[in-house]
């Protein structure tokens, strides 16, 4: 190991411990954008976020929002002759749900058994953390550019996104990407994310009725709506699990192994409770299509009469394969529900959200820099997968910078609990993951110098 890497790497340790407390201030912060009562506090986590990266030597820290969520762009010119690299993550959080199921309080960073807890501890108020750690350990002095581009509402779709993009297109514009909002393989085995699903989503409401009717004198003779809509729903798989709509498109995925006891360890499947779809659980977690009903609007049990119920809808979130499109499946998925419909069931479709899937062709000097700083850094070579989540806003970078290799990155692992209760990061992971940030960039210098 030549001496600058050993230098390097003793400087992240250094610098971890006033990043980590620089973390937990930030998941003490509410910063759920999706909450309007609480966008004072995206805010202020906005605000600390810039003094951060102020503090830790950025010369130019600006907030900026077009319509939307307070982002944070930070830059630091490029030497001669170097590129420029620029660090995504964002700092707004999901709703933390029921804070009783926490074991800790949610907002308040508690570690336990060597995982920090808390919402946003991952994701990605850590990728603040890792691209802090990065910085601090070149002190203040890359050899490239540095932009950090910190977001406000990627948890509720980047809606304005693609007005950042345009308004501020010049201060983002880089020559690589490193988008640190992913997984990895295992809390020992790092991962660059090389393809994403898309998403699409939608509400079908059925109707039969005009009115509700008393179920003793009328059941049996007219269908009730709750009725016609679990028979639509369950229409959108065949008895193997496999989606039964037709049209959607189907890739490749990594060759990598994923045996059925990981299944279960990592997804907390029930005693008794199978996998459901064919293939390879890559194939179908990553290359295939998944539709999931995720809501349903109808009388609550505690509500319920004897009544034959006239109108329920339900939502249906649906992931796109790489190479599809996210628009003409949801198409699909529309013919498909108002083609399905038993006993004549009047059905209607509301389109919702729309993100497109992503493949990264990871080839080329950057990736091959990136595969050595996470081999030096976690001491095995980081392994190609694929991602069953959709980060549709990495399409629009790649559109808006067509230029720039994108790497996409993360500090979680399998079991973080993303957007669950008990979210929390694993702190050997993170150092691992600002090590290889901090050694990249100083590939990336050796590579435009050489």
């Amino acid at each position: 190991m030549s001496a600058r890497r050993s230098e390097l790497i003793q400087r992240v340790r250094d610098v971890l411990p006033s990043v980590r407390a620089d973390l937990e201030d930030l998941v003490r912060i509410e910063s759920v954008w999706a909450d309007p009562a609480r966008r004072p506090e995206v805010q202020r986590s906005a605000q600390l976020t810039a003094d951060l990266l102020s503090q830790a030597g950025f010369p130019d820290v600006q907030i900026v929002a077009e319509g939307g969520a307070p982002a944070v762009i930070a830059r630091y010119p490029a030497p001669d002759g170097a590129p420029t690299v620029l660090l995504y993550a964002h700092h707004d959080v999901q709703p933390e749900g029921d804070a009783n199921q926490w074991a800790s309080p949610p907002f308040e960073p508690t570690e336990r058994g060597g995982r920090l807890y808390g919402r946003g501890s991952a994701d990605d108020k850590a990728g603040i953390a890792t691209h802090l750690a990065a910085f601090r350990a070149h002190g203040g002095r890359p050899p490239v550019g540095v932009t950090v581009f910190v977001e406000g509402e990627e948890e509720s779709g980047s809606p304005s996104l693609g007005a950042l993009l345009s308004a501020h297109r010049e201060a983002l514009s880089a020559d690589v990407i490193i988008i640190a909002d992913s997984d990895n393989w295992s809390t020992d085995v790092p991962a660059l994310t090389v393809s994403l699903r898309g998403l699409a989503d939608c509400v079908v409401e059925v109707a039969t009725l005009d009115h509700g009717l008393h179920s003793g004198l009328w059941g049996g003779v007219v269908p009730d709506a709750l009725t016609v809509l679990v028979r639509l729903l369950a229409g959108l798989h065949d008895d193997h699990g496999n989606v039964a709509v037709a049209g959607l498109h189907e890739s490749t995925a990594a060759p990598v192994d994923y045996p059925p006891e990981r299944v279960r360890a990592d997804t907390g499947l029930l005693d008794g409770v199978t996998e459901i779809g064919s293939g390879s659980v890559p194939q179908r977690l990553w290359a295939k299509p998944a539709i999931t009903v995720i809501g349903i609007d109808t009388t609550s049990v505690a509500a319920s009469s004897n009544t034959l119920i006239p109108r329920a809808r339900a939502k249906i979130s649906m992931r796109v394969a790489p190479g599809g499109d996210a628009a003409a499946h949801l198409d699909s998925l529309t013919e498909h529900l108002q083609q399905h419909a038993p006993w004549g069931a009047q059905v209607s479709v509301t389109r919702g959200d729309i993100g497109q899937p992503y493949a990264i062709d990871a080839t080329g000097p950057v990736y091959e820099a990136a595969r050595a700083a996470f081999a030096q850094a976690w001491g095995v070579e980081p392994v190609n997968m694929g991602m069953g989540g959709s980060i549709p806003f990495i399409a629009e970078f790649a559109a808006a910078y067509p230029q720039a290799t994108i790497l996409v990155t993360g500090v979680e692992d399998p079991a973080t609990q993303a957007h669950s209760i008990n979210e929390s990061l694993h702190l050997g992971v993170l150092e691992r993951a600002a090590t290889a940030e901090t050694l990249l960039l100083a590939k990336l210098g050796e590579q435009a110098s050489g």
